[in-house]
């Protein structure tokens, strides 16, 4: 499977966009990098990278409960 590409900036066209992420911790309940990941479609590592992103830009919030992480706007 091949990634595709804008054609006037070659760019890789993003599949899973940062508003996915922040939708799927909106309307989830206990929004955990697992459940987010499994709303989203796509990996738990790819999931919790693009978490920790949207925590560094200060779109979301981390909690600790456990051994999981729960995310929340």
């Amino acid at each position: 499977m091949t990634a595709d590409r804008d054609e006037d900036s070659g760019k890789f066209t993003e599949q899973y966009p940062r508003e996915a992420f922040l939708q799927a911790v909106n309307s989830l309940d206990n929004a955990t990098t697992a459940r987010v990941a499994d709303e989203v479609g796509c990996s738990y590592d790819l999931a919790y990278r693009r978490l920790k992103d949207l925590e560094k830009e200060g779109d979301v919030t981390r909690t600790e409960i456990g051994s999981s992480f729960v995310w929340s706007q």
